[in-house]
């Protein structure tokens, strides 16, 4: 009897001790809930005339963002959350003259949601603008230039808000480049590097622009995506006193072409001195003397074969057989450069559009606006031409 007595006192005791030892919190309670999350919208609910330019914000306050759309009748409009989940912003220009809703779903910390929208209003346009012509286009035989080759826009209206414009017009490139827009004037924007493009990279050029303010009431119609690749490395040096060519592909000569330069004595028949681009290849060319009239003196009139152009003041590298005599030896052009029929048939053949063709010893300096004259402004005067400046360009 004893012992079983002991032992129920210990039972007895073991169970107060295990009805003490509790959390301590009063039976029945819960715990406090979590405060709803709220979400605030820019630009806030009902605006109108929205710059269409103006970063559209969601934040979400004692929560994060489950959910961000930007929805239009023509379009959404894109956009990112943020690491931490609490704030949307958008990435892209909105369109003028557009209704925009704005949904969101947010949560707070016990996982109840709350869903906000709203609505805003974009300016209206007057007028719109787009690309009247880009370069490199569509035209050249698989997009494949070569290393001196810019990137040219043509804008079919003047362009008064720059910066607007170039910031939306970004440069991919499968290698590193550094380089920059540069403005010849309010309908033109070319882009270039610092250097030569390196042999065989990719390039890609985006010019979103839909919605893009160009000037005032001006904005810009479309988006536009080119892609393009440069091929291998081939420079062409001539001096006007050597008389010949020289070939240089991927670092090594491969060929070397007698020729014959401008004549001079006129300014226009010397052939003009710098950094060309090969601008297009023409297997028939018919030539006529600038600014001479039939039955005038020094008239002309030439059907010429296998010719490269070089400038935009009628300056080829071409098949000239009545002055192979000549070539290598002394100079007989009006301005061109003559090369034989047998190695203007291999020049045009061997030559990519964007090749630079580069000569040098003429009194006459090929200007940066004949033709694809770029690269005959040095890095400085090109920036003092770029809204922006320079940077390099983003990964493909």
């Amino acid at each position: 009897m004893g012992r079983l007595a002991y032992g129920s006192t210990g039972l007895l005791a073991l169970s107060l001790l295990v009805a003490c030892s509790g959390s301590g919190v009063p039976q029945g309670s819960a715990k406090p809930s979590a405060p709803d999350v709220t979400v605030a919208v820019v630009p806030v609910d009902r605006t109108g005339n929205v710059p269409t330019d103006e970063t559209v914000v969601v934040a979400a306050h004692g929560g994060t963002l489950k959910s961000v759309r930007v929805t239009a009748k023509h379009g959404d409009l894109p956009g990112v959350i943020s690491a931490d989940g609490t704030r949307w912003r958008s990435n892209r220009t909105a369109r003028p003259g557009t209704t925009y809703t704005v949904t969101s779903v947010a949560v707070n910390a016990d996982g109840r949601q709350r869903q906000a929208s709203s609505t805003f209003s974009t300016v209206k346009a007057s007028t719109a603008f787009d690309i009247e012509q880009l370069t490199p286009s569509k035209d050249y035989t698989g997009l494949t230039v070569g290393v001196g080759m810019p990137i040219m826009i043509a804008f079919d209206r003047p362009i008064t808000d720059r910066v607007s414009v170039e910031r939306n017009l970004t440069v991919r490139s499968s290698k590193p480049v550094h380089g920059a827009w540069h403005w010849f004037d309010d309908r033109h924007i070319d882009f270039r590097p610092d250097e030569y493009w390196p042999a065989h990279t990719k390039v890609r050029l985006e010019a979103r622009l839909a919605g893009v303010r160009g000037g005032e009431g001006m904005y810009g119609k479309r988006d536009v995506t080119l892609d393009f690749r440069i091929g291998r490395s081939q420079i062409t040096k001539g001096t006007i006193q050597s008389h010949v060519l020289n070939v240089v592909r991927d670092g090594r000569k491969i060929r070397t072409m007698p020729m014959s330069a401008g004549q001079g004595g006129v300014w226009k028949y010397h052939t003009t001195s710098g950094v060309h681009l090969a601008m297009s290849r023409e297997p028939v060319t018919v030539m006529t003397s600038p600014g001479i009239g039939p039955g005038q003196a020094g008239y002309y009139q030439l059907t010429v074969y296998n010719t490269v152009r070089i400038s935009n003041s009628g300056e080829y590298v071409h098949s000239a057989p009545w002055s192979v005599g000549s070539q290598g030896n002394s100079n007989v052009s009006h301005g061109c450069v003559n090369i034989s029929p047998a190695n203007a048939a291999w020049f045009i053949k061997n030559t990519l559009i964007g090749d630079p063709i580069i000569i040098t010893g003429s009194p006459r300096p090929l200007e940066p606006t004949n033709g694809w004259g770029h690269w005959q402004e040095n890095w400085k005067q090109w920036l003092q031409w770029s809204s922006l400046k320079d940077g390099p360009t983003l990964d493909m």
